[in-house]
């Protein structure tokens, strides 16, 4: 059987995995997270969300080919990241007496954070359409150059 990786690039499924390791670990965390306290709950439902979008967005990615959406992906991804990291602050807040166990997630997420860096940069350039609110356009692409498509008729 096929595995939903399969078809990823090489370090899109690199990074997918990676993501796998950290949902491990942060599950193994919320496991530990007391019932009945409601704000620790509250974390790890937030935690856990974030761990999810670490592997759901890299299969997004991984099923487009346009930049734009490509790196729209990216930034849900690093944006999930770098709030798991601070996630340990708020463990810590509301006395979480096992928010040790987070600085594995931290270096998970360093890990995963240079297989990131490898997986961006082999984005295609060259295959975009303009983005016209200005994030997600290739280098040297602006949201108001003409598009070459326009003059297509149709």
């Amino acid at each position: 059987m096929k595995s939903l990786s399969d078809n990823f690039s090489y370090e899109g499924k690199q990074l997918f995995k990676k993501g796998g390791e950290i949902i491990e670990v942060i599950e193994h965390i919320a496991n530990l997270i007391p019932e009945d306290n409601e704000a620790l709950q509250s974390i790890k439902e937030i935690m856990l969300h974030d761990a999810y979008q670490l592997q759901v967005k890299v299969s997004g990615a991984e099923a487009i080919d346009l930049y734009d959406l490509k790196m729209e992906a990216a930034s849900f991804i690093r944006k999930a990241a770098k709030d798991l990291i601070v996630q340990k602050h708020a463990l810590e807040m509301f006395d979480f007496e096992d928010s040790g166990y987070f600085d594995i997630v931290r270096e998970l997420i360093e890990e995963y954070r240079l297989l990131f860096i490898q997986w961006v940069a082999k984005f295609d350039k060259w295959d975009y359409i303009i983005d016209r609110w200005g994030l997600f356009n290739p280098p040297g692409v602006s949201p108001h150059d003409k598009d070459p498509d326009d003059d297509i008729p149709f």
